[in-house]
């Protein structure tokens, strides 16, 4: 082979390989999201304090109000609950147990149309609290946030997909909706980029499955949504991220929240 064809595929090769992306560039786009994480957690608090000022003036429909309110906070935050705050996230949002947290509310003021849930709401005050101060000095990975977003992904098409968490209050397609718009921003604030360097293809194909999980979850309410297409979009968007974890440089999640 003549050199000069030598040098133009080795000069080929060197112009399409692309390295390992760096992890402080990942480690700076995870810091990122923190003010999202700060913001989402501090709406979710703010709601339940209001809950409580509903409760003790026995304002029911203040109350409900305020519980949907702190709920959107809350969903938007899934892709870090589980893998960073194992602990307060069972204590703020156990499912399908509703023994504490949002849903021992949900099931008084929604199911039985009581406003006794004084001691319930103090005690999710309590946590979200706790949670709240741990945010800025917290050590995001950019392994656990894409653990949590894999994960995230993944319940919003499996355990969401036939009728959801929150069936009394009958917002469970509210809650879809914002798990999409915390994968959503969650992805495109820590990821995107580097992805789109070292693969544009599997970049592409991950927009592609988020905007179809979000145009999915815009049904006009749960029971126009299709349950096979929110699955599939689910599943693959779950195997495009995995694959875009080796692309960079990080473990493949699996689909069970761990700490990190």
């Amino acid at each position: 082979m003549k050199k000069s064809v030598v040098l133009c595929l080795v000069s080929f090769a060197i112009a399409n390989s692309v390295g390992p992306v760096s992890a402080t560039a990942l480690d700076d786009a995870a810091e990122r999201y923190r003010p999202y994480m700060i913001e989402g957690i501090g709406s979710a608090l703010a709601g339940i304090k209001e809950l409580r000022e509903r409760v003790a003036a026995k304002d029911l429909a203040g109350a409900k109000r305020a519980w949907l309110s702190a709920r959107a906070g809350w969903e938007r935050s899934e892709v870090f609950t589980a893998g960073f705050v194992p602990e307060l996230d069972t204590l703020i949002d156990a499912w399908p147990n509703a023994d504490s947290g949002f849903h021992a509310i949900e099931a008084k003021l929604f199911g039985a149309g009581e406003i006794d849930v004084e001691r319930d709401t103090d005690a999710l005050i309590g946590h979200l609290d706790q949670l709240e101060s741990r945010l800025p000095t917290m050590a995001l990975t950019p392994q656990g946030l894409l653990d949590g977003t894999v994960r995230l992904a993944y319940e919003v098409g499996e355990s969401k997909a036939d009728g959801g968490e929150s069936r009394i209050s009958g917002t469970s397609l509210d809650d879809m909706r914002n798990n999409v718009d915390g994968i959503d921003f969650a992805y495109r604030t820590i990821f995107a980029e580097a992805l789109q360097v070292t693969d544009a293809r599997l970049a592409k194909q991950v927009t592609e499955r988020i905007d179809e999980l979000k145009a999915i979850v815009a049904a006009h309410d749960l029971p126009h949504v299709d349950v096979r297409a929110l699955r599939r979009a689910s599943e693959e968007l779950v195997v495009s991220l995995q694959a875009a974890s080796l692309r960079l440089g990080l473990q493949r999640p699996t689909l069970e929240a761990q700490s990190r």
